[in-house]
């Protein structure tokens, strides 16, 4: 199932051309397998590139109700994407600090930064 999550992402040609609905539904029943929680922050996304995004942040604000994903800034950088989709930037702005401080890796860190400075033009 990850290879063919990963063949819909290859085949492409940018994110909005992804099969975003396959790629919800090959996330959930990856979850029958394996209910991770990094898995299902994963499918959240991808419900909220398909189904929209309120449906998308309902389902990560469930993936982080656990408190598991606390420490992962990649949570935090997919929540505030999200946010920022939504023109909810207060909130946005918020959950990409967040993520800046939980990575160490300066391409990260620069990517995040660039994020947040954009929502302030």
């Amino acid at each position: 199932m990850q290879a063919a999550i990963s063949a819909l992402h290859a085949q492409a040609e940018s994110p909005q051309q992804t099969d975003w609905n396959q790629v919800a539904a090959l996330y959930a029943k990856l979850l029958e397998f394996n209910s991770s929680p990094v898995i299902a922050l994963n499918h959240a996304v991808a419900i909220a590139m398909s189904a929209g995004l309120e449906a998308g942040l309902r389902h990560v604000d469930a993936v982080g109700g656990t408190g598991q994903l606390d420490g992962y800034y990649l949570f935090h950088a997919a929540r505030a994407d999200i946010l920022r989709r939504m023109n909810r930037f207060e909130e946005a702005a918020e959950a990409y600090r967040r993520a800046m401080t939980l990575t160490a890796n300066r391409i990260e860190q620069d990517f995040l930064t660039r994020r947040l400075a954009a929502m302030d033009h």
